[in-house]
């Protein structure tokens, strides 16, 4: 069969594409990037908050005109989407063929292959699915820069998360099995590995690990001197000291911390099921610096939590003017019957929400700014990953995450994508940089 995988949502999502596209090649199948000439159409859904839910069905809807208006016969839904509403799903897109839970991604070989009057909508308990424990066949579009999922499900419960309730408890892969997987993506030709899960930071805690993911980092940090190892989705809470010194001091892993704070507030962060407080933050990042004084420092947070209040937004706001981070995100709250906050008092207006967001956003323009004046005729090494024209190349610093950073421009003819180049930086703008390849 020739098959086409469109996926959603996070880089998770996308790991767990790149398998089941792995499995299907395995099988004998024929993988195709235009969905009019696939036989089999796989959508990978995502269903974290309203905005996905939308896009993963509106998605289903345009590939589905495939199956009267192009040779698809079969079309499968994979992932959050299915979990989260379960079988009510079957009815509401009867385009689809067969469902797969979050915990049935190792179904997918058969759910190509089945025909007739098999059920429609499979899911197993996640917990259930035994993957995260093999070396996952892994196939997708060659590029320098790889996802490495380490663990799969979340032991918190945050009021405004469904994950655990999506993909369950955590479920850390084993070490060995991890770089054996590292290992082979660094023989392909990949340059750097982004290690990815729902709390990176509390690798190994589920299986009796005592600092799992500094023991993770040095071993992927052993398999080649010329790959960069980056952690993102860390958590405040499971980031010591001990992790702190070991992404500082190796050379090849990257001082990047991706730790989302969520909020600043004590109130908010209390009705949040966040069990810091805005004191640890200021002396989490403070520890960061004085231990990593060249540290880049992302983040992620919400406005319009129910009970926002506009002082709990100024304490947020204040927050993200002392902590000056290098890179930050900002999410609405996204409502919904089956989340524990959905039960709380004094819902924020959207509107609301969205000026907070727009706020929150404007000043942190201005930070990323100033921040990025700082590597003006500076030399950094940059990953090298497209050339858009002739002599015009876009890349990535140590200091710029995949997909959710700024990106480097550099100016010069004749270099290799994939591979590292020094650059010195002419331009700086809110978010992206741009420099001379030397």
């Amino acid at each position: 069969m020739i098959f086409h995988v469109a996926s959603l949502g996070c880089a998770r999502n996308l790991v767990d594409s790149e398998s089941m596209t792995g499995r299907l090649l395995a099988a004998g199948h024929e993988i195709t990037e235009d969905p009019a000439g696939a036989e089999v159409i796989v959508v990978n859904t995502c269903s974290f908050i309203e905005s996905a839910v939308n896009e993963s069905i509106d998605t289903i809807l345009e590939l589905a005109r495939h199956k009267t208006q192009g040779v698809c016969g079969r079309m499968i839904v994979t992932g959050c989407l299915p979990e989260r509403f379960r079988e009510e799903i079957v009815s509401s897109l009867p385009e689809v063929d067969m469902f797969l839970g979050t915990g049935a991604y190792d179904r997918i070989v058969e759910a190509v292959r089945e025909h007739g009057d098999r059920p429609r909508c499979i899911l197993p308990d996640p917990d259930a699915l035994k993957s995260s424990s093999e070396v996952l066949p892994r196939a997708g579009q060659p590029s320098p820069m790889s996802y490495l999922k380490i663990a799969e499900g979340c032991d918190r419960h945050c009021t405004y998360c469904i994950i655990p309730k999506l993909r369950g408890r955590q479920k850390s892969r084993p070490l060995k099995k991890i770089v054996q997987e590292a290992a082979a993506l660094v023989r392909s030709g990949v340059k750097e590995l982004v290690l990815v899960a729902q709390e990176t930071t509390a690798y190994g805690k589920d299986i009796g690990l005592s600092n799992g993911l500094t023991h993770l980092l040095q071993a992927l940090s052993a398999i080649s001197s010329d790959v960069w190892i980056r952690m993102l989705y860390g958590h405040p809470e499971s980031m010591d000291d001990t992790l702190i010194k070991t992404m500082h001091h190796a050379d090849n892993i990257c001082s990047y911390f991706d730790i989302p704070i969520q909020h600043a507030s004590n109130r908010i962060l209390k009705k949040m099921g966040r069990q810091y407080q805005k004191e640890d933050l200021f002396r989490l990042f403070d520890r960061i610096r004085s231990i990593a004084g060249d540290a880049c420092l992302r983040t992620t947070v919400i406005t319009g939590f129910p009970g926002e209040t506009e002082s709990d937004f100024d304490e947020l706001f204040s927050c993200i003017e002392k902590i000056r981070f290098d890179h930050l995100g900002v999410f609405n709250y996204s409502d919904s019957e089956d989340l524990a906050s959905h039960g709380l008092a004094q819902h924020v207006p959207e509107e609301v929400a969205m000026a907070r967001h727009d706020a929150i956003m404007s000043r942190q323009m201005d930070i990323s700014t100033e921040n990025n004046e700082k590597y003006l005729n500076q030399t950094v090494p940059v990953l090298i990953e497209e050339m858009p024209e002739k002599g015009l190349y876009i890349g990535r610093t140590v200091f710029q995450a995949p997909e959710v950073d700024g990106i480097t421009y550099v100016h010069k003819d004749g270099l290799t994508i994939g591979e590292f180049t020094d650059v010195r930086i002419t331009e700086t703008l809110e978010y992206d940089l741009t420099g001379e390849a030397l």
